[in-house]
């Protein structure tokens, strides 16, 4: 008998080339990998893994596993969601990647609303950036993701990934309450270029619309603060240290020393959706999920 554990574990391995990785994306210990990975080349009577330096690189044989493993897995994820009626309470644990603003503004009331649909659902929320979200569900260590992605720049979704977009986003310039943009209607790029910013770090999808935003002017903004975190963005703008484009969604109140200030040509909005991985589209958790999104 195949172990599908233990698959799980190949093809983790398969996806990240060393075994102290495959462990820290399953949540094992690397012993665990291992002896897994040696528990099912036992079982099968083939070595399916070679070690190579630190790493290490799949066999013939583990190559062949690991191809028809994915699609065991496929089959096996699609069986359990066929099994259930089509009015079957959700059981079990979810996993579910959110980026940062959406834990506070979506989640709330997301989980509170399941929580009294279906109270034997457990929703595990883990904060992830919409890339490594996408690759997460992909991969099958989420089983779900809320992401986003602005006008402008683009979030492939693979094939065996579906999506539906539930809610769109937009940003605002904040200012602190003396700068003179702050009493304007609207501010556009050209406006901007002599403040100094506070940015998301680079790799982050929102720094990827920041240099967007800015793609046509003569020279790049000065960023003096790189802060992953909006809350600290917002906290330099009240003492007038820096300018930032924060989202609307779960901004929360803005200090009374901060002004939102709307741009404009192009203007800095959103699309916040909901993916899944094809084989889980019959789950009874993932539609009570889908039925349970806010309107946009």
């Amino acid at each position: 008998m195949i172990d599908l554990a233990a698959v799980d574990a190949l093809l983790a391995l398969a996806r990240t080339g060393t075994v102290h990785a495959a462990a820290a994306e399953l949540d094992y210990t690397p012993s665990a990998v291992s002896q897994q990975i040696k528990r099912l080349e036992r079982d099968l009577g083939a070595r399916l893994i070679d070690r190579q330096g630190r790493g290490v690189v799949l066999t013939a044989a583990g190559r062949r596993l690991v191809e028809e493993g994915a699609h065991l897995r496929v089959q096996v994820e699609q069986l359990r969601s066929r099994l259930h009626d089509a009015g079957a309470r959700p059981t079990g644990t979810l996993r579910l990647g959110v980026f940062s603003t959406a834990v506070r503004g979506v989640v709330p009331g997301l989980v509170t609303r399941a929580a009294a649909d279906a109270p034997d659902l457990r929703l595990t929320v883990t904060e992830v950036e919409p890339w490594d979200a996408v690759d997460a569900v992909t991969a099958g260590t989420l089983d779900l993701a809320i992401v986003h992605h602005w006008e402008g720049v683009s979030l492939s979704l693979p094939a065996s990934v579906r999506s539906v977009e539930f809610l769109r986003d937009t940003a605002d310039l904040l200012v602190h309450r003396d700068d003179p943009l702050a009493s304007r209607d609207a501010v556009s790029p050209a406006d901007l270029r002599d403040h100094v910013w506070s940015s998301t770090p680079d790799g982050t999808i929102c720094y990827e619309w920041f240099c967007h935003m800015f793609r046509g002017e003569p020279h790049p903004p000065r960023i003096d603060f790189w802060c992953r975190e909006f809350a600290s963005q917002i906290e330099l703008v009240a003492h007038g240290l820096a300018v930032a484009l924060v989202p609307r969604l779960g901004r929360g109140r803005l200090p009374d020393s901060v002004t939102a200030v709307p741009v404009r040509d192009p203007e800095p909005t959103r699309r916040v959706a909901l993916v899944w991985r094809a084989s889980m589209t019959d789950s009874p958790a993932v539609r009570l999920l889908r039925e349970l999104l806010p309107a946009s």
